[in-house]
């Protein structure tokens, strides 16, 4: 982004109307000088195409405001981001994961309690429960941009041409396994889908909760028995392929007759199988017809923070409400990063008819499941946990140690990790 000429006088009067569809109040605001703030962000070139769209549009209503735009994909903006949080170089306006909000800011205070700036971002487009995301310990450290939840995306093509109906119960994806004969896999998840899929199975069957809300692991060693025999069941009988054999283009192709995927990544996973000819639904969350308990989740698709050392606190906040509550950034993200939980941007999509789709599809069902759904803890996504999983339900598939003594040492492992996030 260039920087904007400053008058000569040095002095630049920009006089900024700034109202969204929530409060119809004008805010005139006069600035002596232009600033430079940074915002960062991950994504594919699509995204980084139209946010870079709008921070043009935003830097023209803001002609006082220069903002430095920093992105890459997922796996380098993860590494990057530690580094920066951890030597106070972070951003001014960041897009952040969930569970960065535990993990940098176990106090509250990791980044700007965006509360103190409510007179230039527009909370009242969110509701009590939107916001409760992002609170840690009476701060409100983030905004979460959208709601996610893992969900069971079905090719009806495929189902169609084996004379099967789509599944809605364990029972059914395994008896579906047994029609296509390893000829197709019925349902498929990469290795975080794949995690979320085993605890529902396994609360569903045990009663229990995963992870308890004060952090503590809630599933016993007999619990953790029936995951890692699950996950064996499902590659064995041909239900899914080897996590680490996952390939997402198998979607496209239609080798893959079924797949979870968290909501935000309709299109990213499912278009190109619409696009191949094949009609894509979405199904029930799978559950055991006596089941108690649904044991799926929702959290933040992602979400949008303020660092706690900028020097521009009131330049930030004015950016944040851009990008979540303006009719410009709203038309232009569409519903890429999931359907927004803005009141204001929401509307701005529905006057517009960009309210359809896959994603849609799959935030309505989300919708329509919202009081069985659980809040999903920031350590369900850990890495170390993510991997001691993996590692066991690998032993236990290839006979290395048998399903009781590998769920006594996960039981300790997990706890061990658990333990080490609250020190």
């Amino acid at each position: 982004m260039k920087l904007k000429k400053i008058a000569a006088a040095g002095i630049i009067a920009a006089m900024l109307s700034t109202a969204t569809a929530c409060n119809d109040e004008t805010v005139i605001t006069t600035h002596e000088e232009a600033v430079n703030i940074s915002f960062s962000w991950w994504g594919n070139d699509a995204r980084n195409e139209y946010t870079m769209q709008a921070i043009e549009i935003f830097e023209e209503l803001n002609p006082d405001i220069n903002v430095i735009c920093n992105y890459s994909e997922w796996s380098g903006y993860q590494v990057r981001n530690n580094v920066q949080m951890v030597s106070n170089t972070e951003a001014d306006v960041m897009q952040i994961n969930f569970a960065w909000i535990e993990q940098y800011s176990p106090k509250g205070t990791g980044y700007y309690d965006i509360n103190k700036l409510s007179d230039y971002i527009d909370l009242s487009c969110f509701t009590e429960n939107d916001l409760s995301f992002g609170m840690k310990n009476g701060y409100l450290n983030a905004i979460p941009i959208a709601l996610n939840t893992q969900t069971v995306y079905v090719n009806k093509t495929i189902y169609d041409q084996y004379g099967l109906d789509i599944p809605t119960t364990w029972d059914e994806i395994f008896e579906a396994a047994e029609v296509m004969n390893g000829e197709n896999y019925p349902m498929t998840a990469n290795v975080k889908a794949m995690l979320f899929y085993l605890i529902s199975y396994t609360e569903q069957q045990s009663g229990h909760e995963f992870i308890t809300k004060d952090g503590k692991l809630g599933f016993d060693a007999d619990d953790l028995k029936i995951m890692l025999e699950f996950y064996k069941q499902l590659v064995d009988k041909k239900v899914a392929p080897q996590t680490e054999y996952y390939e997402r283009l198998n979607l496209d192709s239609g080798n893959y007759a079924g797949t979870v995927a968290w909501l935000s990544d309709a299109s990213s996973y499912l278009g190109g199988a619409e696009e191949a000819g094949y009609e894509i639904v979405i199904a029930d969350y799978t559950k055991s017809e006596s089941a108690e308990t649904l044991g799926w989740y929702s959290k933040p698709a992602t979400m949008y923070a303020i660092s706690a050392n900028t020097e521009y606190p009131e330049q930030s906040a004015r950016l944040l409400d851009f990008l979540l509550n303006s009719k410009e950034m709203a038309e232009l993200q569409g519903v890429e990063k999931g359907i927004p939980l803005s009141s204001a941007a929401r509307g701005y999509l529905e006057e517009s008819g960009l309210l359809k789709g896959l994603q849609y599809e799959a935030f309505l069902k989300m919708s329509e499941n919202a009081e069985k759904l659980k809040d999903i803890s920031p350590y369900h996504e850990n890495t170390d946990i993510l991997d001691l999983i993996q590692q066991s339900c690998n032993v236990v598939l290839f006979g290395k140690s048998d399903s009781d003594d590998e769920a006594i040492l996960l039981k300790e492992n997990l706890e061990g990790v658990l333990s080490s996030l609250q020190d």
